[in-house]
């Protein structure tokens, strides 16, 4: 017997897209649906593929709903499916944990939730396939994993977690355990939910992470979706990632060391513009373009920076009103230059003036509420990681190639 199913996680329905709104209101719009697409592109990939089931492994909701039109929605995709025959497989993740949702829907009958008090078996005859899963009763859990009974003989296993597993960069820990407890259990396939970048941690047994089903910033890029699974004779033969994303995001890092031009560097940037446009298959894309290298151009992109954006925005208009630069960022350095070769604003030591300029006490006062303003807006891994000094020390490296860049 051949069948397959489709396993995907953290829908997060109605999710904002972080970045654009504050960037361009009527870009924002245009990509604003882009979760709701990636819905229904799974739900017409699971009925086209005439899959046995679909698996959806936490965070379909990305909190409480800010109104009805929401769940409404999600009923009327998994009524599709029901109308084909398809049941669904769900647990609720730490975003729509029980205690977090405050109204619910009633579902068709094809759909399955897993209770939260502890994990529960679902058996399907037809395909000799048991589902063992658990929903979160609230946002942290004692003592989850360990509550999955144990494998069932002669039937294909399937464990549907949402988990941290062992922890991952920019993941909060939920359900947290490792490889080897997972392989405890027997079970022929795990699927997992909560880490957003797709991964196939380990294929015997098979323990899958199909990462999130649309990009919500430029934290996630790429083809997002889920993956179809294969299976024949009781066996899993293959797992396939599946791109379903309504909207996309890129981020382009080019090395310029070579660039002798402003525009040669335009140029450039326009023409990977154009790769990843054709990449994201007519998808709405937003990108994100980091110059790196050394270069002696430094001062001037530093300098210009805010009006080489709007000009590569511009140029990446002729793709389509689809195709948005969202941040254009300047992270090349100066090639050390010889004595005898300094410019006349290199003689100013530009170095010492800022130095002098930190001593004012009003300029002090200015630099620590503008890191503080600067550091509220990181990423929490980014905002442990980085310290005052740090971002002192760039604020510096930035004003003195803002003045250079000027002078010249």
């Amino acid at each position: 017997m051949r069948f397959t199913f489709i396993h995907a996680a953290d829908l997060h329905i109605d999710s904002p897209f972080a970045g654009l709104r504050l960037k361009d209101e009527d870009v924002a719009r245009r990509f604003a649906n882009a979760g709701r697409r990636a819905v229904e592109a799974l739900i017409n990939e699971t009925v086209a593929s005439e899959a046995a089931f679909l698996i959806l492994a936490g965070d379909v909701f990305d909190g409480d709903w800010k109104d009805v039109t929401t769940g409404l929605f999600f009923v009327r995709a998994v009524s599709a499916l029901h109308r084909a025959g398809i049941p669904t497989f769900i647990v609720k993740g730490n975003h729509d944990a029980e205690s977090l949702m405050s109204r619910d829907l009633a579902y068709p009958n094809t759909v399955n939730v897993f209770p939260s008090s502890k994990a529960a078996t679902i058996i399907l005859d037809a395909y000799r396939v048991v589902l063992h899963g658990r929903s979160f009763p609230n946002r942290f859990t004692a003592e989850f994993v360990e509550t999955y009974p144990a494998r069932r003989d002669g039937w294909l296993n399937i464990g549907v977690l949402h988990t941290s597993l062992d922890g991952r960069p920019g993941h909060e820990g939920y359900a947290p355990c490792t490889v080897d407890d997972l392989k405890r259990f027997g079970y022929d396939y795990w699927a997992l939910g909560h880490i957003h970048a797709a991964e196939i941690v380990h294929k015997d047994p098979w323990i899958v992470f199909p990462g999130n089903l649309q990009g919500r910033s430029i934290r996630e890029t790429g083809a997002k979706g889920a993956v179809r699974v294969t299976v024949e004779d009781g066996k899993i033969v293959e797992v396939t990632p599946l791109a379903l994303d309504g909207a996309r995001w890129a981020h382009l890092s080019l090395d310029i060391v070579d660039a002798d031009r402003e525009d040669e560097v335009v140029a450039r940037v326009t023409a990977a513009i154009a790769d990843a446009h054709r990449d994201a298959e007519g998808r709405p894309l937003a990108i994100r373009v980091t110059l790196t290298g050394s270069t002696l151009l430094h001062n001037q992109l530093i300098a210009r920076r805010e009006l080489l954006e709007d000009d590569i925005r511009a140029r990446s208009l002729q793709f389509g009103d689809d195709c948005w630069v969202e941040q254009l960022k300047v992270r090349t350095t100066l090639p050390p230059r010889p004595a005898a070769n300094l410019s006349a604003e290199d003689s100013l030591d530009l170095d010492r003036m800022l130095a002098e300029a930190a001593q004012d006490p009003e300029f002090a006062a200015a630099m620590a509420e503008l890191i503080d303003t600067v550091k509220a807006k990181l990423p929490k891994d980014l905002h442990d990681e980085l310290s005052a000094e740090d971002l002192q020390n760039k604020l510096v490296c930035e004003a003195r190639a803002l003045l250079s860049g000027a002078l010249s």
